[in-house]
């Protein structure tokens, strides 16, 4: 071939390399533009109909009877917390130490093998699943419906995504880090936590806020297991109202002043979301 050739090839395969390049970035730009299209109406929407229905007795008053002149969402706000709050303190050890326990020791064991297989199965569960699970073996043996079982639906959602986020942000951790610790004569439960689990501190606290996120705006487990309450109770022995179903009742509901709440309550469930995701990235951010 002459070298005139040979450039006339290499300038037409350069030719459609960019025509293939400007291509995928059209699509690539188009796709964006579609998602960021959608979560911005939302966003807004959420923000325009959310932001009227927030007032002190919003954060003051009980969930009041259709068609009322006041109330609010103090009680399914409460109820919410303490939930998530107990969800999340009794599934986050657990999922801590079985993330160690993957990445530390069953790597090539037949119990890591299995729990890795079972933590996707739950990590891709329908939350649904585990609320009619909840209800089958806690609500039902027990005639009741009650905050725990809707604590114990949440822990079950919260403890695979701990366990996948903390084995690998201890599987990125170099080998020679652990290697250095072993030749100084240090213990191996010395150095998970105090040089492998501190170096993933940020990662691990990344996937608790992450599980979090999930859970503050669940709606089905609760349904099957805490149910709602429309007058304050801190007793987790009882039915107990929550955000997210107070929402979906609301929401359903021909009521304006429901339909309200219902549209404030959204609001401060996509606040507190946004805020833990923002967290989470700042976290993730800061250790890289």
């Amino acid at each position: 071939m002459s070298v005139a050739g040979f450039d006339a090839s290499r300038l037409a395969m350069h030719s459609a390399r960019k025509r293939t390049n400007r291509i995928a970035l059209a699509l690539s730009l188009g796709a964006m533009a579609f998602g960021l299209f959608w979560l911005i109406w939302i966003l807004v929407e959420t923000v325009r109909l959310g932001i009227g229905g927030i007032a002190i007795a919003t954060f003051t008053e009980m969930t009041p009877p259709p068609q009322a002149e006041t109330g609010g969402l103090a009680n399914a706000i409460f109820g919410s917390l303490l939930m998530v709050s107990m969800a999340t303190l009794i599934g986050t050890p657990v999922g801590i130490l079985a993330g160690v326990y993957l990445a530390e020791y069953g790597q090539k064991a037949w119990l890591g093998t299995v729990t890795r297989f079972i933590n996707d199965i739950l990590l891709s569960a329908p939350s649904i699943v585990i609320g009619l699970f909840i209800y089958a073996v806690v609500v039902a043996r027990f005639k009741t419906f009650s905050g725990w079982a809707g604590v114990l639906a949440l822990s079950l959602i919260v403890i695979p995504v701990v366990i996948r986020t903390t084995e690998n942000m201890l599987s990125l951790i170099p080998n020679a880090l652990r290697e250095a610790a072993y030749a100084l004569g240090t213990p191996k439960w010395k150095v998970i936590t105090l040089i492998t689990l501190k170096a993933a501190r940020a990662g691990v606290v990344t996937g608790i806020l992450l599980a979090v996120a999930r859970i503050a705006g669940e709606t089905a487990p609760l349904l099957f297991t805490a149910l709602s309450n429309q007058f304050w109770t801190a007793n987790l022995g009882e039915p107990m109202a929550s955000l997210p179903v107070t929402i979906f009742k609301f929401a359903m509901s021909p009521y304006e002043n429901w339909q309200k709440l219902a549209w404030a309550g959204v609001f401060l469930i996509t606040l507190g979301v946004l805020g833990l995701n923002i967290l989470a990235r700042v976290l993730f951010r800061n250790k890289h």
